[in-house]
C-alpha cells in the first residue's frame, strides 16, 4: 500500500458520519425543499426526516462546521430541569435565547396581555416537572403539583426490575395549556430505552425544526440530557436517536448554510459528568466538562421569532 493510499484510508477513518447526516439534510432543504410561507417568514421546507448518533465513550455530537454556544445550551437545559419558565433567570446568566419570545409585544401578539414580561409560560420545564399543573405565572411554587415525568422516568431508571420498560415517555406536548405558553414547544416527545442492561439511549420526535439556529442547539440538548440521566443513574449513555417533522430553513440562513456546507466536520467532543448529585435539580454547569472540542468559526444567523 502507497503512502498516499495510506493517508486516504486514514482520512476516511476520520470522516464525521454523523454530523454530514445534518450537512446532507440542508444540502437536501436547500436543493429540493418547497417556498412556504409560514407565521413568521418564508423557509423552505421539507417534511419527514431521522438522524442517529453515537453517545458511547463520552461522544456528544456538538457540531463543528459552526462555533456552538455549548454552554448556553447546557444553561438552558439545566433551566428546563428545574421546571423554570422565567426567562429572566436565563438573561442573568446572559442567556437571551428566549428573549423574542419574552418580550411584551410577543407575549400581546400571542394574547397573553396579562403575562408580565419575562414569564413564558408553562412551556418544557413546567411540562417535564408539572405537567398540566394550573399554571399562575413563573414565579409560583408548583412543588407537588402535576405529574413529575423528569423524575419519575429517572426513579424508574435507577431500579433493575423497571429500567427496560417501554414507557418511558416525557412529553413537552400539552394540547390542555397551549394557550398558555409563549411559544408552543417544538421538541415534544422524549421516550428513553435501556437494553443489554445497563445501554441508554433516547429517542426525540421535533414537530418544527429550525435548521440553522434550532437544529444544533436541540441534538446536543438531549444528548446532554441523556449522559446526564445516565451518570445520574449509574448508566452508560448509548445513543441518541432524532425523528423530524418539518424541516426547515428560513430564506435569510440560505447563505450561511451554503457557507456550512464547505467546511469538512471534525470529530466529535467528550463530555465527561463529574459527579452524581442527590437530585438531578443540583446539577451545575461546573459539573460538566467538554473535552477536544473542535470547531470552524461561527456564522451568525439571525433568530426568527
Amino acid at each position: 500500500m502507497t503512502t498516499t493510499e495510506i493517508e486516504n484510508n486514514l482520512l476516511k477513518l476520520n470522516e464525521n458520519k454523523e454530523e454530514q447526516q445534518y450537512l446532507d439534510l440542508v444540502q437536501n432543504i436547500i436543493a429540493n425543499g418547497t417556498l412556504e410561507e409560514g407565521r413568521n417568514g418564508n423557509t423552505y421546507a421539507i417534511f419527514g426526516n431521522s438522524m442517529r448518533f453515537s453517545l458511547q465513550n463520552g461522544q456528544i455530537p456538538i457540531l463543528t462546521t459552526k462555533k456552538l454556544a455549548w454552554k448556553t445550551c447546557l444553561r438552558e437545559l439545566l433551566w428546563f430541569i428545574k421546571g423554570s419558565t422565567n426567562n429572566d433567570l436565563l438573561v442573568e446568566q446572559g442567556v437571551h435565547i428566549w428573549d423574542g419570545n419574552a418580550s411584551r409585544n410577543f407575549l400581546d401578539d400571542r394574547g397573553l396581555t396579562e403575562r408580565r414580561e419575562g414569564d413564558l409560560g408553562p412551556i418544557y420545564g413546567h411540562q417535564w416537572r408539572h405537567f398540566n399543573a394550573a399554571y399562575q405565572d413563573c414565579d409560583t411554587d408548583y412543588s407537588g403539583q402535576g405529574v413529575d415525568q423528569l423524575q419519575n422516568i429517572i426513579d424508574q431508571l435507577k431500579n433493575p426490575a423497571t429500567r427496560n420498560s417501554r414507557r418511558l415517555v416525557m412529553s413537552a406536548w400539552n394540547p390542555c395549556q397551549l394557550d398558555e405558553v409563549a411559544l408552543p414547544p417544538c421538541h415534544i416527545l422524549s421516550q428513553f430505552n435501556v437494553h443489554g442492561g445497563n445501554k441508554l439511549s433516547c429517542a426525540l420526535f421535533q414537530r418544527s425544526n429550525d435548521e440553522a439556529l434550532g437544529t444544533p442547539f436541540n441534538i446536543a440538548s438531549y444528548c446532554f440530557l441523556t449522559h446526564l440521566i445516565a451518570n445520574h443513574c449509574g448508566l452508560e449513555a448509548h445513543e441518541f436517536v432524532y425523528f423530524k417533522g418539518n424541516c426547515h430553513i428560513y430564506e435569510e440562513h440560505v447563505e450561511g448554510m451554503k457557507t456550512q456546507l464547505a467546511r469538512k466536520p471534525h470529530p466529535f467532543p467528550t463530555v465527561t459528568v463529574r459527579q452524581v448529585r442527590d437530585n438531578i435539580d443540583d446539577y451545575t454547569l461546573e459539573d460538566f466538562e467538554l473535552h477536544n472540542y473542535v470547531s470552524h468559526p461561527q456564522i451568525k444567523f439571525k433568530m426568527v421569532v
